[in-house]
């Protein structure tokens, strides 16, 4: 039962459930939130193969390290896009989505 479950294993069931299906799209609101460090890398070098396979990420996250990750930012203050940009990507950095969409 769901309710038997913690925080985190209810997020990798629904990852795994959101995954299932193939998605070319893919809508993740804080989709580390709720995992330990390591299961939150994994799961987003996953995001990064499904990106690099042709699947769009629309990730949404208060984390600037995971921020970081992605091919763009956009961020949102109060409800106000207040800067879109395009990330310069650094030797040996790898990106996570085509968008990821940052709240402030």
């Amino acid at each position: 039962y769901p309710a038997e479950l913690s925080g985190g294993q209810q997020q990798r069931v629904a990852i795994a459930r959101a995954l299932a299906g193939e998605p070319r799209l893919l809508l993740a609101d804080e989709p580390t939130g709720n995992l330990d460090s390591q299961m939150a890398r994994s799961v987003m070098d996953l995001l990064e193969e499904l990106n690099r396979d042709g699947a769009t990420i629309v990730m949404v996250t208060h984390d600037p390290q995971l921020a970081a990750r992605a091919q763009r930012n956009v961020h949102v203050i109060d409800g106000q896009v207040v800067d879109m940009s395009e990330e310069v990507r650094l030797a040996g950095r790898r990106g996570a989505a085509d968008e990821a969409i940052t709240h402030a």
